[in-house]
């Protein structure tokens, strides 16, 4: 990316604004460059546009129907001898855990 982009003055006036948005690529007008065709599927939004930015995503993912998510954010407590044990079998150990507790499950069913 060429240095002069971040030096660029950042829009202040509502007519900026429109005239940007104006000149964005769009869907009827073809990118410029093929840097600029990594820029083709992107939302131009005003200052401040968070909402219109979440709005403007949801159009176009196209989810299914929901899912349970593949696994859940705990915070969980270990003696330092176990964390020891599977940090020292090197990257990866926090699934190596998940798998031994996995294989701990099978063998100890719940009554």
């Amino acid at each position: 990316m060429k240095s002069d982009v971040t030096s660029k003055k950042f829009p202040t006036s509502p007519q900026e604004w429109e005239a940007i948005i104006a000149d964005a690529p769009g869907k009827d007008k073809p990118p410029a460059s093929e840097e600029n065709a990594a820029w083709a599927n992107g939302v131009v939004v005003k200052e401040g546009g968070f909402p219109a930015v979440s709005a403007a995503l949801a159009e176009k993912r196209q989810l299914g129907k929901a899912q349970k998510p593949k696994k859940e954010l705990l915070s969980v407590c270990y003696s330092p001898e176990v964390v020891e044990y599977f940090r020292a079998t090197g990257d990866g150990w926090q699934t190596r855990m998940d798998a031994a507790l996995k294989d701990w499950i099978k063998t100890h069913p719940l009554a």
